[in-house]
């Protein structure tokens, strides 16, 4: 497996398998092709045999000097279990760390069960929201009008992991 940096071609791969990644979800509307322009040095292709198996989304702040966002990762459903995700994250982690940031933020929706339990499993804090739902701590209309979202925090160290 090879991990290379996005260029903006790889919008139209990728696109098209967000949906299906996501069981019919829609969510390509929720990554649109400037981040794959515009985001290059902080986001990442995972390839396998010349296929794309996953994508990290990565920005760093542009208002919060020592922070980075992860905007959008997958992984295809086929390849999960294998620490492509893991990879992913720590080579962005990486580039955080190598531009002097120290903590990366996230968001996940309450209902992406999976999302909150891999953001855990991977070391990130959930941020104490203003409401709970199904146990989990979330910030009401976070997104817009009943758009509750779960917000994560992680502080990288030396060791990165």
């Amino acid at each position: 497996m090879e991990i290379r940096s996005v260029k903006g071609s790889d919008y139209y791969a990728i696109s098209p398998l967000i949906n299906e990644w996501w069981g019919g979800r829609q969510m390509s509307d929720m990554l649109p092709k400037l981040f794959f322009d515009h985001f290059t040095n902080t986001s990442f292709i995972a390839e396998k045999e010349g296929n794309i198996v996953g994508f990290l989304i990565g920005i760093l702040s542009q208002s919060q000097p020592d922070e980075a966002y992860i905007h959008f990762v997958g992984v295809h459903p086929e390849y999960r279990e294998n620490d492509i995700g893991r990879k992913l994250y720590n080579q962005f982690f990486d580039v955080v760390y190598q531009n002097g940031r120290n903590v990366v933020r996230c968001v996940t929706s309450p209902v992406n069960k999976s999302s909150i339990a891999y953001h855990t499993k991977m070391g990130f804090e959930m941020e104490e929201g203003d409401t709970f739902i199904d146990g989990v701590s979330v910030h009401s209309d976070y997104d817009g009008l009943n758009q509750d979202r779960v917000l994560f925090m992680k502080q990288l160290s030396m060791n990165l992991g």
